[in-house]
């Protein structure tokens, strides 16, 4: 996607407005809802929607995927073997996708990538229609949509503050997140029906359909071409986005507290299936009630934080649901019931969206535009790159132990590791 120039959203002053289109602003304040404010800005909306629908057929899928290699393999190990082979192009790739965003047209790209994983969501379909699905089929198709991913994800997460003001930006962060985590919720429990009614090849079908839904609004979102940016070789211009948010105390610190909850936290999602059916003794419906209740709270997250906009202390609140985050994984890995397990999906997904919503609103707002695209690549890299690789190691381990005393062992390690980071830098408890 093309960047909309955020100088021309703030250039407009209220001063400067005629008396009665001051009246007509304040009526409209009056009237719209607060926390769904970036919604009137149209190419938000348009990118709000489709993804949203794209989001709850990629939700679909993955809920379907996990079941699937259970199916075929009956094997913790290849949970977390698969889980990687998705994610880990967002190690290497996402980087790259952040140089990217910084240079190209962003909408021709971002189409280009949709294409892609649409195409790999319809032959996974096909194949496990036919019955000729294989562990490896699924390994190179997990690995091709994950390299279209974190190739997208750098111009996504770079997009966003081009395309409001800058002083509804908090807002519109959750609103973002209301629409992932509502697909979260939507994704998984439709996901576990249909799995029931048409097995899980109805599942990446729906999911290659999802993808129609972002392409369209990828195509008629409006904003002027981005400026000319002086040619530089990949690695300098890679280097420059490193410098810029490692030697800065600011972004060097939030970084590593994204990694410790991407490493350490967030891989024990993957291991879900193999709690819902051989801890729980649950069928594909409970995995999806369970996928639904880290939704939920993260959903219930997304929307505390569009209301709210700019929350106070947030370096305390940051902390506080850093700590709960870690220690709701432990409680899951411990849990022997239903219901236990529900409410510790519920408190993980809520702390997790709340700490990261405000670590990536401060992010964007300390990262100049033409560095925005390597500086969230990096983040995306810490959130979304690290989990395949604490997934691989909690495969790795469940091998010599219980997949549950993996998991709730790096969740441990996490909740350390976040303490410490907090112990080491002081003015993180200031951040306001």
């Amino acid at each position: 996607m093309g960047m909309v120039q955020q100088a021309q959203q703030e250039s407009q002053s209220p001063a400067s407005m005629a008396e009665p289109a001051a009246v007509e602003l304040k009526a409209d304040v009056i009237t719209r809802p607060r926390m769904l404010e970036a919604m009137e800005h149209r190419d938000f909306f348009y990118l709000w929607a489709g993804n949203f629908l794209s989001n709850v057929g990629t939700w679909m899928q993955n809920i379907a995927l996990g079941w699937l290699v259970l199916q075929l393999t009956n094997s913790a190990f290849w949970l977390g073997v698969v889980s990687f082979a998705s994610a880990v192009p967002l190690v290497v790739f996402t980087l790259l996708g952040g140089v990217i965003a910084d240079h190209v047209d962003k909408r021709k790209m971002l189409i280009g990538t949709q294409v892609v994983m649409m195409v790999a969501a319809f032959l996974l379909a096909g194949l496990t229609y036919l019955n000729r699905v294989t562990v490896t089929q699924i390994i190179v198709l997990a690995l091709i949509t994950g390299l279209a991913s974190a190739l997208a994800t750098p111009s996504q997460q770079a997009l966003l503050p081009q395309l409001v003001p800058r002083r509804i930006l908090s807002n519109a962060v959750g609103l973002n997140s209301a629409q992932f985590n509502m697909s979260r919720v939507l994704g998984p429990t439709i996901g576990g029906f249909a799995m029931a009614w048409f097995g899980v090849s109805g599942n990446f079908f729906l999911n290659g359909l999802s993808f129609v839904a972002v392409i369209f609004a990828l195509w008629h979102m409006h904003y002027p071409a981005q400026s000319a940016i002086p040619e530089t070789s990949f690695w300098a211009r890679l280097a420059e986005g490193f410098r810029y948010v490692f030697g800065n105390p600011k972004t060097n610190v939030l970084v590593l507290l994204v990694s410790a909850g991407g490493l350490l936290g967030v891989p024990y999602l993957s291991f879900v299936p193999y709690f819902a059916r051989d801890i729980l003794q649950r069928d594909a419906r409970g995995l999806g009630l369970l996928m639904a209740a880290s939704g939920l709270g993260a959903f219930f997250a997304a929307i505390t934080i569009a209301y709210i906009g700019k929350p106070r202390h947030r370096g305390k609140l940051v902390f506080a649901t850093g700590v709960l985050f870690f220690a709701a994984i432990i409680g899951f890995t411990a849990s022997r019931l239903f219901l236990m397990s529900f409410v510790m999906q519920m408190v993980a997904g809520y702390c997790l969206i709340i700490m990261v919503a405000i670590i990536n609103t401060r992010l964007q707002l300390l990262a100049s535009d033409e560095l925005r695209g390597r500086t969230m690549s990096i983040y995306a890299t810490a959130y979304l790159g690290l989990p395949p690789i604490g997934s691989f190691a909690a495969g790795w381990l469940s091998r010599w132990m219980h997949p549950h005393v993996a998991i709730g062992g790096m969740a441990a390690l996490g909740l350390l590791a976040f303490v410490v980071i907090f112990a080491l830098n002081r003015e993180l408890w200031a951040l306001d």
